[in-house]
């Protein structure tokens, strides 16, 4: 199923939680590396199909610091992932317009992933169809934290420049849909302060099960639901201000 929704005078902007690789590789008899390999390519197909389908800023959850306590094996081998992937992908990304940026922390990186993380960026820096965020080593209870240590030394503050310190960057769409692959339900400290008003989505699909048709439909209940942002009258995305002026 695929769907066009670009008649939405907005871009949205959705984050995924990218959650069933190693479930999804288990009930196959194959390696849970395996099952993280096939989710790269589901990064790849979503990352293609979602400026047509009116997103223009994405952001997936790919490691979270919580994860650092899984088998050390398979931190190394997620990490060898996002060393191949921030490597390899750049020319793609180029050529399709899409611009890179990693947020979480990047002092906790095996050497020379932090280098290429910043390489990609770079390289990719004036891609304009979508905005690609992937949280790596990424808490949103960290990320507020650090903001408020550096909203102390403030003499004034508004939302606007507080969600600045929290993301990292200066206008920032709000997150308008959450999508949660696997079945669970929980957001798992991710995008709480940008995702306060967001809509969300659960799908029993495995992310590397997950397709742009997928996607259509979590987009197209979206688009079905009454967005108030605490008033009485739905209000239609365009007309919604950012979370940080609110």
């Amino acid at each position: 199923m695929q769907s066009d929704v670009t008649f939405h005078h907005e871009k949205l902007h959705v984050g995924i939680i990218m959650d069933g690789n190693g479930r999804w590789a288990t009930r196959r008899g194959l390696s849970r590396l395996r099952g993280h390999e096939a989710g790269v390519e589901t990064i790849r197909r979503i990352v293609e199909a979602a400026p047509k389908q009116g997103i223009g800023t994405l952001t997936l959850y790919a490691f979270s610091t919580d994860n650092w306590r899984r088998p050390k094996a398979e931190v190394a081998a997620l990490m060898t992932l996002l060393r191949f992937y921030v490597a390899n992908e750049v020319q793609s990304l180029v050529k399709n317009g899409v611009r890179l940026s990693v947020i979480g922390r990047r002092d906790r990186l095996p050497d020379g992933i932090a280098t290429a993380i910043a390489r990609a960026e770079d390289a990719t820096a004036h891609g304009h169809t979508l905005h690609l965020r992937i949280a790596v080593d990424y808490s949103a209870r960290d990320a507020i934290l650090n903001a408020a240590a550096k909203a102390a030394a403030l003499t004034s503050l508004t939302r606007e420049a507080f969600a600045q310190l929290v993301t990292g960057e200066a206008g920032l769409r709000d997150v308008d849909l959450i999508i949660r692959t696997s079945g669970e339900k929980r957001l798992s400290d991710f995008l709480l302060w940008e995702g306060a008003y967001a809509e969300l989505h659960f799908t029993e699909r495995m992310w590397p099960e997950f397709e742009a048709g997928d996607l259509a439909e979590a987009l197209a209940s979206f688009h079905g639901r009454e967005r108030r942002f605490g008033g009485l009258q739905a209000i239609v995305p365009e007309e919604v201000p950012s979370l940080s002026r609110v």
